[in-house]
């Protein structure tokens, strides 16, 4: 084991980002490259299993068109 644990925030925020992608009705692959990232990586983001970098959210908000915020919010 790592030590690192998911906790709410990381389910949280993978769980806005699959709402949001699903929202626009893009593939996984398509907001990865969008961004810079694999498809494989978005999605161990939108599961929690990676933490998401600030930079990587920042760019997700800004392609997206939503306040860094949103991605906290219920």
């Amino acid at each position: 084991m790592t030590g690192r644990t998911i906790n709410d925030i990381d389910r949280r925020i993978g769980k806005r980002l699959r709402q949001r992608r699903k929202d626009y009705n893009v593939s996984l692959e398509t907001v990865g490259a969008a961004v810079g990232l694999s498809g494989w990586q978005m999605s161990n983001y939108e599961t929690a299993k990676s933490r998401i970098p600030a930079a990587t959210l920042y760019a997700l908000a800004r392609q997206w068109g939503v306040p860094v915020a949103w991605f906290f919010w219920k």
